[in-house]
């Protein structure tokens, strides 16, 4: 008998990501990218999130339809819907604008939470709710969050796996920033490094490590989530942490190879959006 692919559930942040030098925008969001690319991959996967009632969120709900996601999961609240701005400049991504919008904070319905609890795997995006984070912890519920670069921002007792961004100079050490992680109360910690790779530290202490895929950038808006994506679904799978690292840096190099957090057809930016944040591109 097959065995049972696991039931995995990112709860968070979605966005539109509108490429202001590309005249294009894309959907994402850490906990959005990371649901999309397990359906992708052909895994049972929910995304939990909130967009507004405004035009940006009709965009936004076409796309989670379109990329396997069950629109019943998310929710409809009286608000703007997240926006990021980004501007190119000599290679590198300047945000010019981070509307969070009414995903800010974000906690699920009560009625969902059962629903959320119950999967094999948890994934929190970015500026997840510290009151969700404690209650996961808890219930000793499987999950994982993404600190990005607020290594200080969450409460990680009980937490079975962090996720982090790391110094991308090679001589930067790796492995203080582990370990402190782990001594607030993280099991296992991923340190993401771009180009250097990743780390993975356990509660042996052993630092593992794995290379970044060499590719031709395109994008790296992402990369990172494509990584968790990867890494969660092999590890989830009983795959060793070093196969995990190796898949995931194989698969967010992929994603570095088309624009946006995972494979969809940009839109041109609609004019109204351009004139309502006139102002702020305008600077």
């Amino acid at each position: 008998m097959a065995e049972r692919a696991p039931n995995l559930v990112t709860v968070g942040d979605n966005c539109l990501d509108v490429y202001l030098t590309k005249a294009v925008l894309t959907v994402g969001g850490c906990a959005l990218n990371v649901a999309a690319h397990w359906r992708r991959a052909g895994l049972p996967a929910r995304y939990f999130g909130a967009v507004g009632d405004d035009a940006e969120a009709a965009i936004l709900l076409d796309a989670i339809a379109k990329a396997g996601l069950a629109l019943d999961d998310v929710e409809r609240r009286a608000g703007p819907t997240a926006v990021t701005l980004l501007r190119e400049q000599d290679g590198d991504r300047i945000f010019v604008l981070e509307e969070l919008g009414v995903g800010k904070d974000y906690l699920p319905r009560e009625p969902d939470y059962p629903k959320i609890a119950k999967a094999d795997w948890v994934h929190l995006g970015l500026n997840a709710n510290p009151v969700l984070v404690r209650r996961l912890a808890t219930d000793r519920v499987p999950f994982s969050l993404d600190l990005s670069t607020a290594h200080d921002s969450l409460p990680l007792e009980g937490v079975p796996l962090v996720f982090a961004s790391g110094p991308e100079a090679p001589d930067a050490p790796v492995e203080p920033i582990a370990a402190r992680l782990n001594r607030a109360g993280a099991r296992d910690v991923v340190i993401t490094c771009g180009s250097r790779g990743a780390f993975f530290r356990g509660a042996d202490g052993r630092l593992l490590h794995a290379p970044a895929t060499p590719v031709a950038v395109l994008d790296t808006c992402g990369a990172g989530d494509c990584f968790i994506a990867a890494f969660i679904a092999a590890f989830v799978g009983n795959r060793p942490a070093a196969a995990a690292l190796r898949e995931a840096a194989a698969a967010a190099a992929q994603t570095c190879l088309h624009l946006g957090g995972f494979p969809q057809q940009a839109r041109r930016i609609p004019d109204w959006l351009l004139d309502k944040y006139a102002a702020v591109i305008a600077r």
